[in-house]
């Protein structure tokens, strides 16, 4: 197999696994965070609810949403990857750990399927549900996520 991809790797076992049988999808019980945007470029949805407990710790990562195998699965892979991490692990948790925590190789356009998930993980952890900012996480200020990590 050569290093560069072609359009069926992307549908690699684990990544189908993610995709038909995804990690915590749907509603988070009790959550205090949550936040949901979309590529409107292709149309993909994601919308994350994460319980973060009073220690700063990611308790719970659930997410929905709706659009193609790579977001969606890559959102599975995502909740499993941070539950149980401080929110100042994931704060820093970069793009390009994303792209390699899903693992095959993607194209540009591809991958802002795959990054879809991790930006709004990045957001949510800004967005209490109940608009008290007293439950915000330590570390990084309100900014979120850089963007252009994204390139």
């Amino acid at each position: 197999m050569s290093s560069m991809s072609n359009e069926e790797d992307i549908y690699e076992e684990h990544v189908m696994d993610h995709y038909e049988d995804p990690y915590h999808r749907g509603k988070c019980p009790q959550h205090t965070h949550e936040h949901e945007d979309d590529n409107p470029l292709c149309g993909d949805v994601v919308s994350v609810e994460l319980r973060i407990d009073r220690g700063g710790n990611i308790a719970e990562a659930w997410f929905d949403g709706d659009g193609c195998c790579i977001s969606q699965a890559s959102a599975s892979m995502l909740m499993e990857a941070i539950e149980g991490k401080s929110t100042v692990e994931v704060q820093q948790f970069t793009a390009e750990q994303m792209l390699q925590l899903f693992g095959p190789r993607l194209t540009p356009n591809r991958q802002k399927c795959c990054l879809l998930p991790w930006r709004v993980v990045q957001a949510a952890i800004f967005s209490p549900v109940d608009g008290n900012d007293d439950d915000r996480p330590p570390g990084k200020g309100m900014e979120g996520p850089n963007l252009g990590e994204e390139q």
